[in-house]
């Protein structure tokens, strides 16, 4: 399938990481699995095998020549797990990208709304009821305050996350809220002026929606819980009470495109980004995080590193493996059916970026690096997709063949034909 003369020099294309999580999964893991310090599920097996894999020959190869000098790319293919980190931030840039142009041509904010720690227990032992309920509830909140105060409703992209800085159990929910919506009388767009919100109400109300689905869920028989009776049950309620329940709400932006790119690449990601990885040495890994409770003259979180064994890193981090098929990207308010907003409605960007036909990795990394690794260096010209190898499973011996591109108008006309 390849000829001498494309395959005069080959050129591996890898993103400039100085460390990448799978070279420590590929160390350790086999070690740690044989006696786990926690219960390995199925979902987490699945997320780990994906990661080690992933940009791999095991998952095939793409070869990409220059028509003139024949200098090869070799393109990995991804194993698109949503724990990988690095199919989680491609996924992001194509999310964002889709996303943008269905929002409604309004200031929007970014909201968190976080669970008390006390409930970690309960959460992980109903994850899938009690972690949608969060996300529902979080939504509810900030509809019912706007349609109580401004009788409007908004558009509302939640995004849940399980993990904060250190990568511990903290439960939270990222909200992208439209800034106004769509009036329920006159069904027009309305903005609301100005940031002001009373928090202690919007903390408050959050917090009751919350229990109520908690007492709900316990009086219905189906909470998995520890309380011998209702009434120890209820004191522990009480006791998660004495606490302020936290949201935060940050200032609104005017552009749609704006709080994508500031809210969602960061938000919709992996649990741990590899660039934040400073060691990996010996049975430890060590990787920077911003430590909130501790800032700087600037006000800003001072950034601190933690050190971590294979056996308390492995499941410190797994236990934000997402459930099977559970939806941590939710739509609510009038983004719950957005194809029936009037296009009138929707931002639309008159500056575009990137070009909708090129490839989404030929695009992430153009931004990482400078450069295209698509296009010759030599003679700057595009190079042009020669053939695709896998690997057999049976005897781990190599299948090579070319694939056929053809737009939908070729297809048809070769349907014809």
């Amino acid at each position: 399938m390849c000829s001498s003369t494309i395959c005069i020099n080959e050129k591996d294309w890898y993103e400039e990481k100085k460390y990448r999580l799978a070279d420590f999964f590929n160390q350790w893991w086999d070690i740690y699995k044989e006696s786990p310090k926690e219960p390995i599920t199925e979902e987490q097996y699945k997320a780990v095998n994906s990661l080690r894999v992933c940009r791999t020959e095991a998952l095939g190869v793409d070869y990409y020549a220059c028509p003139d000098c024949g200098e090869i790319t070799k393109v990995y293919h991804s194993c698109k797990n949503r724990f990988c980190p690095t199919c989680s931030w491609q996924e992001t840039l194509k999310w964002a990208d889709k996303i943008k142009g269905k929002m409604l041509d309004l200031p929007h904010r970014h909201i968190v709304m976080t669970l008390p720690h006390q409930l970690n227990s309960l959460i992980k032992a109903n994850k899938k009821e009690l972690l949608s309920a969060l996300m529902r509830v979080s939504s509810d909140t900030i509809k019912d305050w706007m349609r109580y105060k401004y009788n409007i409703k908004p558009g509302i992209i939640t995004v849940l996350h399980t993990f904060g800085e250190t990568k511990e159990y903290h439960v939270h929910v990222h909200m992208i809220v439209s800034w106004g919506g769509i009036d329920l009388k006159t069904s027009l767009l309305h903005t609301i002026k100005g940031d002001y919100v009373k928090y202690n109400f919007l903390s408050n109300k959050f917090r009751i929606k919350f229990e109520d689905e908690l007492i709900s869920l316990f009086d219905k028989d189906t909470l998995k819980q520890d309380f011998k009776t209702r009434e120890k049950f209820m004191q522990f309620i009480k006791r998660i009470n004495q606490k302020r329940w936290i949201i935060h709400l940050e200032p609104s932006m005017n552009v749609p495109t704006q709080v994508i790119r500031y809210i969602g690449r960061y938000s919709k990601r992996a649990c741990l980004s590899e660039y934040k990885i400073t060691k990996m040495e010996e049975d430890s890994i060590s990787f920077r995080y911003k430590d909130y409770k501790t800032k700087d003259n600037n006000s800003k979180p001072i950034e601190r590193e933690l050190s971590l064994n294979y056996r308390d890193f492995f499941p410190r981090l797994l236990q934000h493996v997402p459930l099977k098929y559970f939806r941590i990207v939710r739509y609510y308010g009038v983004y719950s059916n957005r194809s029936s907003l009037p296009r009138e409605y929707l931002f639309t960007e008159n500056d575009t970026t990137s070009d909708a036909n090129t490839d989404n990795w030929e695009i992430l990394q153009t931004e990482k690096t400078g450069e295209n690794p698509l296009i010759c260096r030599k003679c700057n010209k595009r190079k042009v997709y020669v053939y695709t190898k896998l690997r057999r499973r049976k005897d781990n011996g190599a299948i090579a063949f070319k694939r056929i591109l053809l737009s939908k108008k070729e297809f048809r006309k070769d349907r014809v034909a």
